[in-house]
């Protein structure tokens, strides 16, 4: 079985993009909004993915992927996706050991950053950098699925307090 084990948190700074080593664009919608999983189609500039994921919150996720042609992707992203598409800049971040995925978001969901961590264990100890915020792992909000039906452009000032 796939788990992933991955923590979230919102970034407090820009310090990050000087150790930036990759910077990768990602469209992504989804099929299903229903239902114990969701299944994401996700372009990465000349890639393309299907993604299914358990939904309960949390560290810890099933998580099946499979490489798909980039057409096909492109073609389900435009006809078949449920909701407006979420569009990001993702950034990977050395920190100590460890490869932080920093999510630039775009469009609707534009002012949000968003910094993971991909884990072997529930408990494995990292460093966090200076540029670590809060935590949102168990905060369903920030979990993509969710940004494409309720936009960070939509949430009210008592929800974009850091």
């Amino acid at each position: 079985m796939a788990i992933e084990i991955e923590r979230k948190f919102l970034v407090s700074s820009d310090a990050w993009r000087d150790a930036a080593r990759s910077r990768s664009t990602l469209r992504q919608g989804y099929l299903n909004r229903e239902g114990p999983a969701s299944v994401r189609v996700r372009t990465s500039d000349e890639h393309a993915w299907l993604n299914i994921k358990s939904r309960e919150l949390g560290v810890s996720r099933r998580e099946y992927e499979y490489p798909m042609p980039v057409a096909d992707a492109d073609e389900m992203l435009g006809d078949l996706c449920q909701g407006p598409l979420v569009e990001k800049i993702r950034y990977e971040v050395p920190v100590d050991g460890h490869v932080w995925e920093v999510d630039e978001f775009l469009g609707d969901n534009a002012g949000l950053v968003v910094a993971e961590i991909e884990l072997s264990q529930a408990d494995e100890a990292f460093t966090p950098p200076p540029w670590l915020g809060r935590e949102v792992t168990d905060e369903s909000r920030y979990y993509n699925m969710n940004l494409s039906t309720r936009p960070y452009c939509r949430w009210g000032d008592e929800e974009r307090k850091p």
